[in-house]
């Protein structure tokens, strides 16, 4: 009987270290898996954060921001630490050094916001886009006409892709040249770059008017004037004109049909001007834009065809169907009359400015009817220079 009670009370106590052992056990395993949790979380916010820093500066470098008068990727300095998600770096892409696509890029500028308000204060610019082969002769003459009027425009240059414009920081021209490709006088190519250099001009959010000009082409009024023309205009400039000669209608394809019908084909000026919303039509346009790609070959130009087409069937009613570039076409053959320096007198660049003509301007007739004009040789340059303040005023 005693054996069988000793037995009993030692049974209880190795239940009793049992359950003590099992007690500190799982104490021990709490408390180890606690520490491990704590581990692990800093371990995936250290991750986490890792990764949205790798996003911002992959993914949105396209958008890097950096001051008018720097550009890192130019000059080689490091870049400053920006916030690539923040809302001026969206509406104010001043580093014109990306890597997107033609199609990421013209899908980005597409964007328009049905919101008429903008929800920063926004001065309206002019967005000066210049398609050259290269040298800019004339810069000179743009750096005076741009000279205190920084916050009133924006400058793009399409160049070849190898070609480095080497000016100093303090010039307008200083790091404003986009990604740009090569281009080929009458081929598609040409008007890709054109909707290359409307596209990066989207971007900035504060540019309200768009136009496209040449290493040959000049101003023939001060910035004041041509700003207060432009912005205040209700219509786009660009020449759209039914031709009948083999050089309009005999350029059209009838293989564009049913799309495009010979009623609607349009001739016109490769160097326009338009406002903001037409400049994101064209750049959101894909179905036009590959027939002409396809169709529209040599001996038809889509440069001169593809944007005044297109502009005739859909947005008609925003154009003036006037091109606000002068140029000289009474020499005949492809290319306008191109003038020296011998030729750049007072008296040529008055009657450039008033040339006798009427020319509709906001329902309304002006003799004001060009801004620009072309062609010059580099010669001219400083006749030119000499003429700015007494007939240019600038």
């Amino acid at each position: 009987m005693a054996r069988g009670r000793g037995d009993k009370e030692d049974a209880e106590k190795y239940t009793g270290l049992l359950k003590l052992v099992q007690v500190l056990s799982f104490l021990v395993v709490f408390v180890a898996g606690i520490i491990i949790g704590l581990a692990t979380s800093a371990h995936i916010n250290t991750y986490f954060s890792s990764q949205a820093q790798l996003f911002s500066t992959s993914t949105v470098t396209s958008f890097q921001v950096s001051s008018n008068k720097a550009n890192c990727n130019q000059t080689q300095a490091p870049c400053p630490a920006i916030d690539y998600l923040s809302m001026d770096a969206f509406i104010h892409p001043m580093n014109l050094t990306h890597k997107l696509s033609d199609d990421e890029l013209f899908w980005r500028a597409s964007m328009m916001p049905y919101k008429k308000e903008y929800p920063f204060p926004r001065v309206p610019k002019v967005a000066f886009m210049f398609l050259t082969r290269g040298p800019l002769p004339f810069m000179p003459l743009w750096e005076r006409f741009f000279k205190d009027h920084e916050i009133f425009f924006s400058i793009y240059l399409h160049t070849p892709p190898d070609y480095y414009l080497n000016v100093s920081t303090s010039s307008p021209f200083y790091g404003r040249q986009i990604p740009s490709q090569r281009v080929e006088w009458g081929s598609f190519l040409l008007a890709d770059a054109e909707r290359r250099l409307l596209a990066n001009a989207l971007l900035d959010f504060s540019n309200e008017r768009f136009i496209l000009l040449s290493e040959s082409c000049i101003p023939v009024y001060n910035f004041p004037t041509v700003y207060k023309y432009l912005i205040g205009s209700t219509y786009s400039f660009v020449e759209s004109y039914d031709d009948p000669t083999r050089y309009g209608r005999g350029r059209y394809n009838r293989k564009m049909l049913p799309h495009i019908k010979l009623y609607q084909w349009r001739k016109g000026s490769q160097w326009f001007e338009m406002q903001r919303s037409v400049a994101t039509y064209i750049v959101s346009d894909a179905k036009y834009y590959n027939l002409f790609k396809k169709y529209c070959k040599p001996a038809c130009y889509p440069d001169e065809h593809y944007i005044p087409t297109y502009l005739n069937m859909f947005h008609g009613s925003l154009n003036a169907n006037r091109t606000i570039t002068w140029v000289d076409w009474s020499m005949g053959g492809p290319h306008p009359a191109k003038y020296e320096g011998v030729n750049v007198t007072e008296g040529f660049i008055q009657s450039i400015r008033n040339n006798g003509t009427l020319c509709s301007y906001n329902d309304e007739l002006t003799s004001v009817c060009y801004l620009f004009a072309r062609k010059f040789a580099p010669s001219a340059l400083e006749p030119l220079l000499n003429l700015s303040s007494t007939v240019m005023n600038f």
